[in-house]
């Protein structure tokens, strides 16, 4: 009975010890909301599971949250309920929206250095780290899936209508799209996320801002000047080529990718990152040019903006959770993650590592065409009106110009009209904003 009392205790002691163990030894885990669906989806889990497996302290759990919007809106909540997740990812028109959610963002620069992890600032092409940056300098969110938008045309297309190159000017756009319909093609062009493309990018291209205050950067109260004789010239031309076939409206993002992919258009202007799926559903040669210049606005191109998003991580965790997350911040941007992640999806390698381990691999002489984006993105330092943008409830004022565009392909506005009453109505999203976060 005594040794059996014996090995009971005994017994216990080894049930308790071996479940301290495992307490002990139990990774943390990082939450990490992310907007990636589809095979993106499958590439952020892979990113995860690969991390997870180069070490066993922390394991970074991605959690799909819906489309951006619905992923940042999720995260603000969730802070304030305090049940916010380590790392949230957000696009680029978010960016003055997180920085005014006062006490949620630890700024990664800081977490960073917080968390004694080596960071350097000049390891990322200037062009994507500039938009994240303060008035300081100091980086606000760690970049991530950065693109921009490209020329994408079918090359068969263009050779059975007899068109040699892509076009570099939108007069070229004009009688390349003339070619592709008078040789059986349903329309020249079409583009997607309207505002980002035709307004944002065009402006950004041609030097020329859409914003007063830099766009948004030098300060709250600033205005929007994409009303402009420029812009609406620019949209009045491509709304009267939808006449003729010319140009093809297909929807407010990526909705208009099936009419460059089943060959109803020669030409999509859209982001880079489609690069995965044009090459999967494509059945034939496609590739990737600059976007075309206006030469009435601009002797040459100035510089494409980015779209994407970036990481950012929210306050309120154990400081030992940083660790964590900083650790994987590190792993995220490393050349080996970061080119595969920019071959596999077309998103640009945010690290010149990254890019310079791409050319090494010889992935742009395989697939010509797939540095489009960094060069132009690169194409020259960026000035005041090509930085980028940075308004507040801006995801707000897209859907704005988002239906102010759609009333001039559809033909019940003017061009004029339509950019006169975007900027009547996001000034007044603009007053608002900045009434709110002074």
């Amino acid at each position: 009975m005594k040794l059996l009392k014996t090995m009971s205790i005994a017994a216990l002691a080894t049930v308790v010890t071996g479940a301290w163990s495992l307490s002990a030894f139990a990774a943390t885990e990082i939450q990490w909301w992310h907007a990636m669906g589809g095979v993106n989806g499958e590439r952020v889990n892979k990113i995860a599971d690969d991390f997870n497996a180069t070490q066993s302290d922390y394991k970074v759990v991605p959690v799909y949250k819906g489309n951006y919007t619905e992923t940042m809106t999720a995260a603000i909540a969730a802070f304030r309920a305090k049940q916010q997740p380590h790392i949230v990812q957000v696009f680029e028109v978010g960016t003055a929206t997180m920085m005014a959610a006062k006490g949620a963002v630890y700024p990664v620069e800081q977490m960073m250095k917080d968390a004694g992890e080596k960071f350097d600032k000049a390891d990322y092409l200037p062009a994507v780290i500039s938009y994240y940056q303060t008035s300081d300098g100091d980086l606000l969110s760690m970049p991530f899936n950065s693109s921009t938008p490209v020329l994408w045309y079918n090359k068969d297309a263009f050779k059975k209508a007899g068109i040699s190159s892509a076009p570099a000017t939108w007069d070229d756009m004009k009688s390349a799209s003339e070619k592709l319909v008078g040789a059986g093609y349903k329309c020249g062009f079409s583009f997607g996320w309207q505002s980002w493309v035709m307004i944002e990018n065009f402006g950004a291209w041609h030097n020329m801002a859409i914003g007063t205050k830099e766009n948004g950067f030098a300060g709250l109260d600033t205005e929007f000047t994409f009303n402009n004789n420029g812009v609406k010239k620019h949209l009045a031309r491509i709304a009267d080529w939808s006449k003729d076939g010319l140009f093809a409206y297909g929807g407010r993002r990526g909705d208009s990718l099936p009419m460059f992919t089943n060959g109803e258009c020669g030409m999509w202007m859209n982001s880079s990152a489609y690069y995965g799926g044009i090459k999967k559903q494509a059945k034939f040669e496609f590739g990737q040019a600059m976007l075309p210049l206006d030469t009435t606005l601009a002797k040459k191109p100035q510089n494409s903006i980015i779209g994407g998003a970036t990481l950012w991580v929210l306050k309120g965790h154990d400081s030992g959770d940083y660790k964590g997350v900083a650790k994987f911040m590190t792993y995220l941007s490393s050349a080996e993650v970061q080119a595969w992640w920019h071959q596999e999806t077309g998103y640009v390698p945010i690290t010149t590592a990254a890019y310079e381990l791409s050319k090494k691999q010889g992935f742009y002489d395989s697939n010509p065409g797939t540095d489009t984006a960094i060069k132009q993105l690169s194409l020259n330092a960026p000035t005041p009106a090509s930085r980028g943008v940075r308004f507040g409830s801006f995801v707000q004022i897209r859907d704005i110009l988002n239906e102010e565009m759609e009333a001039i392909w559809n033909g019940t506005k003017s061009a004029d009209q339509a950019m006169d009453d975007a900027a009547s109505r996001g000034n007044k999203l603009l007053r608002k904003f900045e009434k709110a976060n002074k």
